[in-house]
């Protein structure tokens, strides 16, 4: 993304946490494009270094680095990364699946750290602060579409610790007018994307076809989903930095698309199992599972002007045409020609 609005973070020291993530580190890719000079602020704890190795090469990228730090570290090493720092993008989460492993550290991690890093933020004089939340906050919607306005009703632990983070957002904002955008991330998928049981259903799915395996539907199937591409999401927190249309201000960065998780499954049958090997299996339902998301992003396209993939297929069938750079791994593997 190249225009006069984004260029102004050009020079100027921004944080990303959760920089080695799936997320975190295209927005890093995208920040040292913009001649940002980044600082890669990541715990490592879901994160991979690898991610961003790219990126430390001195000689090519000398406007980046890696801290490996933890988002609730209060100490004097999160006080010298916050030294000179103009923007934060935080992306660091626990997952929404560990919330039910571990709702206490959950909850320390999603409030706990995002109230530090604001404390931080006030501290040191930060300029802006992007917060990545999820639609998760709005629980099982009962308006369709859903728009910003919609009530907070989570159904899940990691629904109510995104909320308090956004709470303290809001805190922040009134109280002591730090310039804040809250964006709440819908069913992201890309390169990178982590494919383990804690990842997003595009990779877990592509991981199990690859691997041979029947992709596992849990539920019904009918839950519908809005697919959002990870690209779309780096401009959106970008110029969510930089427009002041968005201060103190909550989006869906959503592309509106309606998938059903059974759509999902057979459209990459049909694309990685051509010779139709698999099938979907049905698991139980998962604890918490939103039925249907069926999102407006009229708000941020209207007010920022993002403008969303509209071709989902197609740009999904690209994506699975590398499988290893989907998956963020070196080794090949697929079972279709």
């Amino acid at each position: 993304m190249q225009d006069n609005k984004a260029s102004a973070l050009a020079g100027r020291k921004v944080i990303v946490t959760g920089g080695a993530g799936f997320i975190g580190s295209h927005l890093c890719e995208a920040l040292v494009d913009l001649g940002a000079e980044v600082l890669c602020m990541d715990d490592l704890s879901a994160g991979k270094r690898t991610n961003v190795a790219h990126l430390e090469n001195k000689s090519n990228r000398p406007n980046f680095r890696f801290a490996q730090l933890d988002i609730c570290d209060s100490s004097s090493a999160m006080d010298d990364a916050f030294e000179g720092v103009d923007t934060v993008f935080h992306n660091a989460a626990s997952k929404k699946n560990v919330c039910l492993i571990d709702p206490h550290r959950d909850l320390e991690v999603n409030a706990g750290g995002a109230l530090n890093l604001l404390q931080m933020a006030k501290k040191h004089g930060v300029r802006k602060f992007v917060q990545a939340s999820t639609g998760s906050v709005y629980g099982e919607p009962q308006i369709f579409p859903t728009t910003e306005t919609h009530p907070f009703e989570p159904v899940s632990y990691y629904g109510v610790s995104k909320l308090a983070g956004e709470r303290y957002v809001d805190v922040f904002h009134k109280l002591y007018g730090l310039d804040t955008t809250i964006l709440r991330y819908f069913h992201v998928y890309g390169p990178r994307q982590e494919s383990n049981e804690f990842g997003g259903v595009v990779s877990i799915f592509l991981r199990r076809i690859t691997q041979g395996q029947n992709p596992i539907v849990f539920g019904h199937g009918d839950q519908v989903r809005s697919f959002t591409w990870v690209k779309d999401l780096v401009e959106a927190n970008i110029r969510a930095a930089v427009d002041p249309a968005a201060t103190g201000q909550a989006f869906n960065a959503a592309s509106g698309i309606r998938v059903t998780i059974n759509e999902l499954a057979q459209g990459m049958l049909d694309i990685l199992d051509p010779e139709r090997r698999l099938m979907i299996e049905h698991g139980e339902p998962l604890v918490g599972d939103i039925m249907e998301f069926d999102v407006s992003n009229a708000k941020i396209r209207e007010q920022l002007g993002i403008e969303f993939v509209a071709d989902f297929w197609g740009t999904l069938r690209t994506a699975l045409s590398d499988v290893d750079a989907f998956l963020g791994r070196g080794e090949t593997a697929g079972i279709a020609a």
